[in-house]
């Protein structure tokens, strides 16, 4: 285990904790499987199918953000990641193997942190595709609140462009 890069982690996060561990292994475990690097832009993208303490880790190690758009969120509540290299189209989906935990929080995290992969994670193929690269959109004034969104948010209501905030749903379904 790197030391220095534990260290950023929790920097990061503001503490140590078996979540934050979990982030730490994936993050590793991704990098040596599809032979990544950190993420200047987007050669790397993660699914995360969860918003736990170990998606901090995942942004610290790998350089994936919400920010760049390169980590997405697919909110299952899974401890699962999906990892793609932009550059080889290579991509793998790791989950977080089922096991009882020790009721000591300090013990689970030392645990997970020396544990191998093979014993912490499953390896699986994606079941889905690359996502699209990250794009710009042009921002258009909602017609009811005047607050600019993204134009692939905007939708129309009553003859007027609305963001989702001000849009109404309506169904008749049951």
């Amino acid at each position: 285990m790197n030391k220095e890069l534990w260290t950023k982690c929790v920097q990061f996060h503001g503490h140590e904790c078996p979540g934050l561990a979990i982030g730490y292994k994936v993050s590793e475990a991704a990098k040596e499987k599809l032979g990544l690097s950190f993420s200047k832009d987007e050669e790397i993208v993660c699914i995360a199918e969860n918003d736990a303490c170990c998606v901090d880790a995942v942004q610290v190690l790998t350089g994936c953000s919400v920010g760049k758009g390169n980590l997405l969120f697919k909110d299952s509540g899974k401890m699962a990641f999906t990892f793609f290299s932009r550059t080889d189209k290579e991509g793998v989906r790791i989950v977080v193997k089922s096991r009882k935990k020790s009721e000591n929080r300090q013990r689970e995290m030392e645990y997970i942190l020396n544990a191998s992969y093979d014993e912490l994670f499953e390896f699986k193929k994606p079941s889905f595709q690359l996502p699209e690269r990250a794009r710009i959109f042009t921002s258009v004034v909602c017609e009811e609140c005047g607050e600019a969104s993204a134009e692939h948010k905007i939708r129309f209501m009553n003859g007027k462009k609305v963001c989702g905030d001000c849009f109404k749903d309506y169904s008749r379904s049951l």
